[in-house]
């Protein structure tokens, strides 16, 4: 018997050639799997029974509260100083913010100036705000625009504002320290270090000494400027007393990657501060149409949801995770208020 013949079969077609339905069904499946996988991806926690709440949380609070007579015919006049400078509405603030857990208070007395010096500020008032603030601590959050106002490569601008900043607790030996703020801070500055080396070392006794920190590096946000690596991150928190680290500004336009990237950042940061207290940064602003800010993502929901996932991705509480810090407090409403009760106090 003579056997079959091999069958050929007829060259395969370039993929160019080959019938289109089969390229639109291929993308229409990958597309429905991505579709499908995005929506059961739920990379937040909520948690409402306040597990997470050390009673020692943080905000950022509005210039006005310390600030001179100069600041006020700037912004506003004798009008609005009166309304800062009423015991009743320091009374309401500070009720407000301890019934809310908020223990470090961070007043704004900044920009410093080219040459290095604090902001002047009303010294009457920062004594009738300490008065209120009794039991909480309140740091005076200073910095500036690097290379505008904040000069850290220039030996002389922190001498300056090193000596500035000394008399400014000298002169008010109730403020609890300093927050150093200064924006943008790339990873790896050198001046910015020697100026925390140089402030620490004058800073009177049992003065602290904060700063507003960068969140970790992430591929959907890929601007040096604003992230500091591990080892950078590390030699900040070396040097100081408190890190609240900014986790946002990110840019992202989708809730989940934002929620995801929170819990990352959570656990990346109280990691890499080591023994340093580690305050979480997150948004009650609304800087719509800035492009670096969208406030349907950044907000203090999704940001909560993410921390949450961080912590409960450890298998305890780090004894260096401190709380949450709220920016911030001119624009955190009454919704904002109740969901941060619902969704973070330990009642």
């Amino acid at each position: 018997m003579t056997a079959n013949p091999p069958t050929s079969h007829p060259p395969r077609k370039p993929w160019w050639r080959r019938p289109p339905w089969r390229t639109f069904l291929l993308i229409g499946s990958a597309a429905i799997i991505v579709t499908i996988a995005y929506t059961i991806w739920s990379p937040g926690q909520v948690v409402t029974d306040g597990r997470h709440d050390r009673g020692r949380n943080a905000i950022w609070l509005q210039h006005g509260w310390l600030a001179d007579d100069s600041w006020f015919a700037r912004n506003g006049g004798p009008e609005r100083a009166a309304v800062f400078r009423s015991p009743e509405a320091i009374a309401v603030l500070i009720e407000n913010l301890k019934r809310n857990h908020i223990t470090d208070l961070f007043p704004h007395v900044s920009p410093m100036s080219y040459s290095g010096h604090l902001p002047p500020v009303d010294h009457d008032q920062v004594e009738r705000f300490l008065d209120a603030a009794d039991g909480l601590r309140v740091f005076i959050w200073s910095g500036g625009v690097l290379d505008l106002h904040a000069r850290p490569d220039d030996a002389g601008w922190r001498a300056r504002a090193v000596q500035s900043i000394a008399q400014m607790l000298d002169r008010h030996p109730r403020l609890a320290g300093v927050q150093i703020n200064i924006e943008p801070c790339p990873s790896g500055h050198e001046g910015f270090l020697l100026f925390l080396d140089e402030l620490r070392a004058a800073l009177p006794e049992g003065k602290l000494l904060s700063v507003a920190a960068y969140p970790p590096p992430t591929w959907v946000h890929r601007y040096p400027e604003v992230h500091w690596d591990r080892k950078y991150f590390g030699e900040v928190a070396r040097r100081t007393d408190q890190m609240a680290v900014m986790m946002y500004d990110t840019s992202l336009r989708l809730s989940k990657p934002y929620v995801s990237l929170m819990a990352d950042w959570t656990r990346e940061a109280i990691a890499w501060a080591g023994d340093t207290p580690v305050l979480l940064g997150v948004p009650t602003y609304d800087d719509a149409d800035s492009g670096y800010h969208h406030p349907s993502v950044e907000h203090l929901p999704n940001a909560l949801a993410g921390i949450h996932a961080g912590l409960f991705s450890l298998s305890t509480l780090p004894v260096n995770y401190q709380g949450v810090a709220i920016y911030c407090e001119w624009e955190t409403d009454a919704d904002e208020w109740e969901h941060w009760s619902w969704q973070f106090l330990h009642r």
